[in-house]
């Protein structure tokens, strides 16, 4: 099968500009999005000046680009608490601060800060979605962006059959399972803290044997005791070159039942880990085991195309942008 890869803009330019000064052609990144149009064959890129847009974001629209400025400058935030949200609505679309409408694809978000404050605001700790998409949603890439809640499930892109997401240069923050994919997932480059004790990590595989959540050359750190991860359903992960604080727990990632019990289809410590280590400290459950499952094969080899089995390849895809959109232009 062909990998994805869509064609950019090539004037070097956004399509629109949001400036909270007035000096663009939106002051809300909610009215751009509005203006795009539905079915664009390019890539359709929003630049977002710097400011603080406390603002809800619905993108129901595919080839779409959002960035920012400046990833510390940028700032979306909005306060919302799930159960809040769910106490009027049928579904979590609308829960989150960037609810990605279902059947959403190829969209980039980059260079920004977003965050969940309702936990800050409100002495809550419970879920608040940051980002959060679900049914068909696929090909979506975090670049280089802070997403932060103060509550759980920040980033919960939750297409349970086929869902690619690529996320990198990144840095996440929550509560209990702050970074959740469902599908395929690969991280690199990125920083994790874990304001729980329960979970940092979370996967659901249940879709399909193959599918799984990589992490590579990354850091995790948290409160004192932080754990690294959990599962409820059938789940894979791969950890690879990764650094764990002092302050994380003598816990491996574990299976959460629930009640009724679940029954998993395939193995219940589909964990598999390379070159891991403590800041002063290794811990026997994340030492090398990744021989196990890939016999001759060196797990640094390991990257985006392989874990999306070869239909997606987000990097060059980003590399495309970065030759094509030129920021000096905006200055």
């Amino acid at each position: 099968m062909s990998l994805n890869i869509l064609v950019y803009n090539k004037s070097g330019s956004p399509n629109l500009i949001v400036a909270k000064d007035g000096r663009g052609d939106f002051v809300t990144i909610q009215e751009a999005l509005n203006d795009a149009p539905s079915n664009s064959a390019e890539k359709f890129i929003i630049y977002i000046k710097n400011g603080t847009y406390n603002e809800k974001i619905y993108v129901e629209k595919n080839n779409i680009i959002l960035v920012g400025e400046d990833r510390d400058s940028t700032i979306i935030v909005y306060a919302e608490l799930r159960s809040n949200w769910r106490e009027l609505h049928d579904n979590d679309y609308g829960a989150a601060v960037m609810n990605l409408m279902n059947n959403v694809s190829d969209l980039i978000i980059k260079s920004l800060t977003i965050i969940n404050n309702y936990g800050d605001l409100y002495s809550s700790n419970d879920h608040q979605f940051t980002i959060r998409g679900g049914k068909g949603v696929t090909r979506i890439i975090i670049d280089d962006c802070n997403i932060i809640s103060y509550g759980g499930d920040t980033v919960s892109l939750w297409n349970t059959s086929d869902g690619m997401y690529y996320h990198r240069n990144c840095s996440f923050e929550g509560y209990v399972d702050y970074v959740c994919p469902r599908g395929y997932c690969y991280i690199e480059n990125s920083n994790f803290f874990g304001r729980n004790l329960s979970a940092s990590i979370w996967h659901d595989g249940s879709g399909g044997e193959d599918h799984k959540l990589v992490i590579k050359n990354s850091r995790f750190d948290g409160v004192e005791n932080f754990s690294l991860g959990r599962y409820h359903r059938d789940a894979q992960f791969y950890l690879i070159n990764c650094n764990f604080s002092n302050n994380m727990s003598n816990r491996k990632i574990y299976f959460a039942p629930s009640n009724p019990p679940r029954i998993l289809k395939w193995s219940e410590d589909r964990q598999y880990f390379y070159k891991c280590y403590g800041d002063s400290f290794n811990y026997p459950w994340h030492q090398n085991n990744m021989h196990l499952l890939i016999d001759s094969f060196d797990p640094e080899n390991i990257d985006a195309k392989w874990t999306f089995n070869y239909k997606w390849d987000p990097e060059t895809e980003l590399n495309e942008f970065y030759q094509n959109f030129d920021l000096k232009k905006l200055k």
